[in-house]
């Protein structure tokens, strides 16, 4: 189940204490997010091991800058609060090939 994250204290806080988190920046207006949009739901439900959070850029702008991301959409992997690995762009085969390597490691 992926959860939508609408402040940047839940997003930090999420981060910290969870051993994996996948983070997907998206927007209302990006046709590619819409496209990817259920892929990812299904990697949420796939990999259990992982947290799955989702940030809407207009909504919570100060997480996506905070993080530097600038396109959408972008994936970022944090394992035990670092983060490890980004994936920019709807490309379901390389994100979850990226998921997969550290659900693996949990």
């Amino acid at each position: 189940m992926v959860k939508a994250v609408t402040t940047a204290d839940e997003f930090n806080s999420i981060i910290k204490s969870s051993p994996l988190v996948i983070v997907d920046f998206h927007a209302t207006w990006c046709g590619p997010c819409k496209m990817i949009a259920p892929k990812y739901e299904e990697f949420s439900n796939k990999y259990s091991k992982a947290t799955f959070i989702k940030v809407d850029v207009d909504e919570v702008p100060e997480v996506a800058e905070q993080v530097g991301v600038t396109s959408m959409p972008t994936f970022l992997i944090y394992s035990n609060g670092e983060r490890v690995g980004e994936i920019v762009g709807a490309n379901p085969t390389k994100l979850e090939t990226e998921i997969r390597k550290f659900a693996e490691q949990q």
